[in-house]
């Protein structure tokens, strides 16, 4: 029989969290993600985290740093990471963006490739999330190329740095509200209905999105081709200067020349030493040279 005095040290709240114990964590995360705490953060991060300390049974903050530091995977660290984000997103979201992804760019740019007889179009979306920003891209994608798609080696890489919001990604089953902003027309073509009142993504659209666990504080990106298009929005908003100045450096060194960055329209490479020549539209930046 488990003694009720063993019981309460399982269940019971962690002490208070210190002020060395707060920067222990924020240094921590700052360090392997990249991601500046605020110091407003911290409730969130307490309120979070405890009942994940509770079933570890751990008495402490403390003893939870030591615990993740001397982790021989990154699990809890993922955890804590999930705690603190909010991974806010959905189908379409700053849907100008989108708009002139497909009126404009898609059309220019395969256009552009098919001349040169590269049917290879290659995009990144550096932030997936839980799937459904990479889903909007490839709709209009296919929608661009209609029949033409099975001849491009084309397809969409997706990374984060979060194993749970990949894995919903990968599953791409959605609640009704969740797809409430895509049109109709997509909803009929490219989600079929599931019991519950959720849809998930139909299979050929799936498969042309690789979803891998990827951290953009990588030192250096190893990817063998270039990218013509990079997707990373409503991310360096949890960025210091120094970091969104470390990330969009190796965007533009991942990148084509003439190649296209969309970050969110929140966000701004006006406060650091941008490399890239072309705003050409809200959060969209331009790679200088011809494609």
């Amino acid at each position: 029989m488990v003694s009720s005095n063993f019981h309460n040290k399982i269940t019971a709240n962690p002490t208070p969290i210190s002020t060395t114990e707060f920067r222990q964590l924020r240094d921590l995360i700052y360090k392997r993600s990249g991601i500046d705490l605020a110091d407003r953060k911290k409730g969130l991060l307490v309120t979070r985290l405890s009942k994940h300390l509770r079933t570890l049974r751990l008495t402490s903050f403390q003893d939870y740093y030591e615990h993740v530091i001397q982790a021989k995977n990154q699990a809890d660290f993922m955890i804590m990471l999930d705690a603190i984000s909010t991974n806010h997103t959905f189908f379409f979201r700053e849907k100008p963006h989108f708009d002139f992804f497909s009126s404009t760019i898609l059309p220019s740019l395969t256009t552009n490739l098919r001349g040169k007889g590269e049917l290879d179009l290659r995009i990144w979306c550096a932030a997936s999330s839980s799937g459904e920003e990479p889903y909007t891209i490839m709709m209009l994608v296919l929608e661009c190329l209609k029949m033409e798609y099975s001849h491009w080696q084309s397809g969409l890489l997706a990374t984060d740095i979060s194993q749970s919001v990949l894995a919903t990604a990968r599953e791409g089953i959605y609640r009704e509200d969740q797809v409430e902003m895509v049109p109709a027309k997509f909803r009929n073509k490219y989600f079929h209905p599931l019991p519950g009142n959720k849809l998930q993504i139909i299979p050929r659209l799936r498969q042309e999105v690789t979803y891998r666990i990827f951290n953009l504080m990588t030192p250096r990106l190893p990817f063998r081709k270039p990218f013509h298009i990079i997707f990373c929005r409503n991310v360096l908003i949890y960025f210091d200067q120094k970091t969104v100045q470390q990330v969009i450096n190796k965007f533009y060194e991942v990148m084509v020349p003439g190649g296209y960055l969309f970050v969110g329209h929140s966000e701004s490479l006006a406060r650091i030493d941008n490399p890239f020549e072309y705003n050409i539209h809200p959060a969209v930046y331009q790679k200088a040279g011809p494609l």
